[in-house]
């Protein structure tokens, strides 16, 4: 079948297109600002923290239960994930309010599929000097339920799970809801 004189074929022109319309989703989604910071349930808040028992990408062992005594964050991260790169200058900022605090907040990234070159790199061009633990066959994801990644946690001095944040963060909310942990903390409840 051949086409009638003076038709033109459609198939690139529609190919086209969709090409465009994808790549503008692409760059939609990549300077896309995150949402506000949205906590959820789970059924370990309130619970005992899983083991998280690994290395540092500096070779250093890593053992949740050890952290007792102190609050901790566990921030799961891929240094490809667009809000996880969104999201890293809050936690810098984070960590440097952490070094002034009265009752400073441990913060731990945790990564998994992810090569510890690609991480390192990315924490020398962006900033934040806190352990990096591996989580090399997902195990940590895992036990925690992670959904995807950028996804955080609060464990309480008892090694309580007391908070699940879903997706990036936003300016503040980190910080506010550590404030309101602690203080619940502080009188009992």
């Amino acid at each position: 079948m051949s086409a009638s004189p003076g038709s033109r074929p459609v198939a690139p022109f529609i190919a086209g297109a969709v090409g465009t319309v994808l790549l503008l989703f692409l760059v939609v989604l990549a300077l896309a600002k995150p949402g506000k910071s949205d906590s959820a349930s789970s059924p370990l808040l309130g619970e005992p923290a899983p083991v998280v028992k690994s290395t540092t990408t500096n070779n250093e062992p890593f053992d949740l239960a050890r952290r007792k005594g102190s609050w901790v964050v566990l921030n799961f991260f891929n240094s490809t994930c667009v809000p996880c790169r969104q999201e890293h200058p809050l936690l810098v900022s984070f960590a440097k309010e952490q070094l002034t605090s009265e009752d400073p907040v441990e913060l731990y990234t945790v990564v998994n599929d992810d090569s510890d070159g690609a991480v390192n790199a990315f924490f020398e061009t962006n900033g934040g000097d806190w352990p990096v633990v591996r989580d090399d066959d997902g195990s940590i994801a895992v036990a925690f339920g992670i959904a995807k990644v950028p996804e955080s946690w609060v464990i309480d001095p008892n090694g309580f799970v007391r908070l699940r944040i879903l997706g990036a963060l936003t300016e503040g909310f980190l910080a506010q809801r550590l404030t309101e942990l602690k203080t619940q903390f502080a009188g009992g409840s």
